[in-house]
């Protein structure tokens, strides 16, 4: 069972989930996202341990569209995204990762 979380992003945003204990990250400097941010998040996703993927939402700007759609239909890890503008919000994340809205009303 995929029980690890991992953190993909900048040094800034991936600091606060270090102190806070998440072991698996991958820090990207802002020059090389548009280099290397594909590889990482593809090779983050085919790991069998990682249930959790988090990144900033801005980032997903940098993807190439095959990764961009892959992180969007990714159940197991279940990808979440955080702050910029075009935040769908963790609810709509977690109704695609689980296909119910658990707060219907």
């Amino acid at each position: 069972m995929s029980q690890e979380i991992a953190v993909i992003g900048s040094p800034e945003f991936t600091t606060g989930f270090k102190l806070a204990g998440v072991r698996r990250y991958e820090s990207v400097q802002e020059a090389e996202k548009s280099e290397m941010l594909d590889d990482i998040v593809e090779r983050i996703l085919t790991e069998n341990e990682i249930g959790i993927v988090v990144m900033h939402q801005d980032d997903l700007t940098y993807l190439s569209k095959e990764v961009r759609k892959a992180v969007e239909e990714s159940v197991d890890p279940t990808v979440v995204t955080l702050g910029g503008v075009e935040s769908s919000g963790l609810r709509d994340q977690i109704k695609r990762a689980i296909g119910i809205d658990l707060m219907s009303d």
